[in-house]
C-alpha cells in the first residue's frame, strides 16, 4: 500500500496522457497556425485557470532550466540509436493501448497491437525498430484509460495544468493513474517507485530529446501560449476519443 500511495504521488513527474507543453505541436495536435480557427470549436472549462497559470508559469521554468538542457545533452546519442529507444518504450506499453482498446469494444484494434507487439518483439529486435507499421502497414493505435472513460460517457471536467508535465482534466489524469496498473515497467521494476519514475524520466527526456523546438516556437509566435495549448489539448483529446 505504501508503494501505491508514493507511486501516485509521483506520477504526475512522468504520465503523459495527450499533449505536453512541450511537445504540443509535434503530437498530433493540430498544426500551431490553425489554433486560432480551430480554438473557437473547443469549449474548455477552467474554473482553476489562475492556479493552472501558475503552475504553467514553473512548468515554463523548469523546460527552459532543466529538461530542456538536458534533452539537448542528449543529443550527443545518435537520432537513430534514440528513436529505437524511444520505439522500444512504445513497444513495451502495448498492454495499455491493447486493453483499453478492448475495454471500448475496439477488437480490431486490440488485434492490431497483438500483432504489432509480436512482430516488433521479434523482427524488430524487442521493439527497438518498428516493422510493423514500415513492412506491414500496422500503424499503432493510441489508447488510454481517459479514453475508455470518455467512451463510456464520462466528461472530462476541469481543465488541469499538471507539474512539469502540463496540459490534462480530470478524466485524463484519473486515467493516467488507472494506466500505471498496466504498465509492464511498473512491474519490471518491481513496484519500486523511485525506479519507476527514474525509468519513465529517461523515456520523458528521450522524447523530448527528439522534438525540434516546438513549444519555443509557440512561445515565440503567440501571445498566450497556455490558452494555445490549453486549445490545442482539447483538440488533441477530442480527436483521439472521437476516433
Amino acid at each position: 500500500m505504501n508503494k501505491l500511495i508514493v507511486v501516485l504521488l509521483l506520477l504526475p513527474l512522468t504520465y503523459i496522457p495527450g499533449v505536453t507543453q512541450a511537445d504540443v505541436a509535434t503530437s498530433g495536435a493540430l498544426p500551431v497556425d490553425e489554433f486560432e480557427t480551430e480554438a473557437q470549436q473547443v469549449v474548455v472549462s477552467d474554473p482553476l485557470e489562475r492556479f493552472n497559470r501558475g503552475i504553467f508559469w514553473f512548468n515554463d521554468k523548469a523546460y527552459f532550466y532543466v529538461m530542456k538542457p538536458v534533452a539537448r545533452g542528449l543529443r550527443v546519442i545518435p537520432a537513430p540509436a534514440r528513436n529505437a529507444l524511444s520505439n522500444a518504450f512504445h513497444n513495451l506499453a502495448t498492454p495499455i493501448r491493447f486493453i483499453n482498446a478492448f475495454l471500448q469494444l475496439k477488437f480490431r484494434d486490440s488485434g492490431t497491437e497483438v500483432s504489432r507487439f509480436a512482430i516488433n518483439s521479434t523482427i524488430g529486435v524487442l521493439g527497438l525498430f518498428d516493422p510493423a507499421a514500415s513492412h506491414f502497414n500496422l500503424k499503432p493505435k493510441e489508447e488510454d484509460f481517459g479514453q475508455t472513460l470518455a467512451h463510456y460517457g464520462v466528461g472530462s471536467g476541469a481543465y488541469i495544468v499538471l507539474p512539469l508535465l502540463g496540459p490534462s482534466n480530470l478524466r485524463d489524469t484519473t486515467g493516467g493513474f488507472a494506466d500505471v496498473f498496466l504498465d509492464p515497467i511498473y512491474y519490471i521494476t518491481d513496484e519500486e517507485a523511485p525506479d519507476y519514475v527514474a525509468v519513465k524520466a529517461v523515456e520523458t527526456v528521450n522524447t523530448l530529446s527528439l522534438d525540434k523546438d516546438s513549444y519555443e516556437a509557440i512561445k515565440r509566435d503567440r501571445l498566450d501560449p497556455y490558452a494555445v495549448i490549453r486549445s490545442a489539448y482539447a483538440q488533441r483529446r477530442a480527436a483521439m476519443i472521437n476516433e
